[in-house]
């Protein structure tokens, strides 16, 4: 692996796992067996434009699963569960969910710059389109799914938060059980 794809992949799961402000450079440098010289001549800007380049790999990576999970299925209904039984699976075999979430970055948010929250922003946004032309698909108006939509993501991605916190899958397994009737209900 590159040294730059190596300060990417080890930063993005540092980040998740500890949240922005609390991975130090020395840190990414130890864990990447890098100089100093080495990140600033791929991130001239510092630490900063890494995190932004791996909130925009992360957004890849991240899309690029939920469009596959979101394409093999007919409903919304079916590929959202399909996808959070995916994310359970995950947190049940790693005890973790580090490649789906980036809230401990965005709880962060608040003290970063306007690029740093445009990258969040546009991973969110990303999520919430995907989901909504799925419910598109599926007959709801264009207004209904986009405040479904992110609805959706809004307690997915909290669930996800509350796995973390209480170290147990249950808040996903029970967005499981609820999103599908809560979409049943509203068409």
């Amino acid at each position: 692996m590159d040294t730059k794809s190596l300060l990417i992949d080890t930063s993005t799961i540092l980040f998740q796992q500890k949240g922005y402000k609390s991975v130090g450079l020395n840190e990414i440098l130890k864990a990447c067996n890098v100089t100093k010289g080495a990140l600033y001549h791929h991130f001239p800007n510092g630490k900063e434009e890494l995190l932004i380049t791996c909130l925009h790999s992360l957004n890849e990576v991240i899309i690029t699963d939920i469009e596959a999970i979101f394409s093999r299925h007919l409903s919304t209904k079916e590929a959202t569960i399909s996808m959070i039984d995916t994310l359970i699976h995950q947190f049940e075999k790693d005890g973790t969910i580090t490649g789906y979430t980036f809230s401990s970055i965005v709880s962060e948010m608040a003290t970063m710059s306007e690029p740093v929250r445009n990258a969040c922003g546009a991973l969110y946004e990303n999520i919430q389109n995907i989901y909504c032309k799925k419910l598109q698909a599926d007959g709801f108006s264009n207004e209904s799914a986009t405040s479904i939509a992110l609805f959706m993501t809004a307690s997915i991605e909290g669930a996800m938060m509350l796995c973390l916190t209480q170290k147990s899958a249950d808040p996903l397994k029970t967005i499981a059980s609820l999103l599908p009737n809560l979409l049943n209900s509203l068409q």
